[in-house]
């Protein structure tokens, strides 16, 4: 991308630092979470940067529109970096810009919602909340203030976002594979890492022979911790992708797995009772 018309301006960034503040949430489902914001957010830079190549807008289009979901507030370092790189290798940058999407949104995710949910709104409204009970009418403007700071800051974060994403364009453009399998792996290990605090599954059965008790989870345990959640996530991809399931019928076959195999668990510790 050498053409100079195709480079982004700071008013198309500025047009996505709004778009971000106001649109990520927009359009929010099960399936691509924030995913379709994500895509409407971009929109300013993805016309700039493929307005000599329809077929480039598409698939940026298309690619955008993939799974997303973070901070609001860390967003912006994403987004800003994700202009960069788009900037400069234009359509060749999917795999950099997926990977990179993909594994800085889960860190991302902890660190905005802590920063910028429990301790900001711990500290801010707790200080609002203590003054306007005395009587202070500061106590209204401090949430107000509050607000510009963080919406300050978001700003600096997409030009922090944006400036890094240019640096690693420029020093790294031949070391490009390295950083996009790296991101890769971080993003596979977080999700799974996200398995066994996520899904806590856990087999009810067991057998009582005497005076000892063995039960079939414990059993699994020896084998591999958390087991059953992780060939739930194996299951579901599998649906997702080799079956082409939505998100939504994965999640009936999901509960009406679960509530045959609850009923059959029932049934068959009834029955060893009865033959004990």
């Amino acid at each position: 991308m050498d053409n100079k018309q195709n480079k982004l301006t700071k008013s198309d960034i500025n047009k996505v630092y709004f778009r971000n503040i106001f649109g990520l949430q927009w359009g929010w489902n099960y399936e691509k979470m924030q995913g379709l914001g994500y895509s409407w957010v971009m929109m300013p830079a993805i016309r700039k940067i493929y307005k000599d190549d329809p077929e480039g807008m598409k698939k940026a289009v298309k690619m955008h529109l993939g799974y997303f979901n973070t901070s609001q507030a860390m967003s912006n370092l994403i987004i800003g970096a994700d202009m960069a790189i788009e900037e400069e290798f234009g359509k060749d940058s999917e795999d950099a810009v997926v990977s990179l999407k993909t594994g800085l949104m889960g860190p991302f995710a902890g660190v905005g919602d802590t920063l910028f949910l429990a301790i900001y709104r711990a500290i801010v409204f707790s200080i609002a909340a203590y003054t306007a009970l005395e009587g202070n009418p500061v106590g209204l403007i401090v949430p107000v203030v509050a607000c510009f700071v963080v919406l300050f800051i978001r700003y600096k974060f997409t030009y922090l976002g944006y400036n890094q994403g240019k640096k690693i364009a420029a020093n790294f453009a031949d070391q490009m594979i390295p950083i996009t399998e790296g991101a890769a792996i971080l993003a596979l290990t977080v999700v799974g890492g996200l398995i066994p605090s996520v899904i806590s599954y856990k087999l009810g059965l067991s057998f009582t022979l005497g005076d000892v008790t063995l039960s079939i989870q414990d059993m699994l345990n020896r084998i591999m911790p958390s087991l059953i959640p992780l060939g739930i996530v194996l299951f579901s991809y599998w649906l997702l992708g080799k079956k082409k399931f939505t998100s939504t019928h994965l999640i009936f076959v999901l509960i009406g797995i679960g509530m045959v195999l609850g009923n059959l668990q029932n049934m068959f510790n009834v029955l060893f009772g009865l033959f004990q």
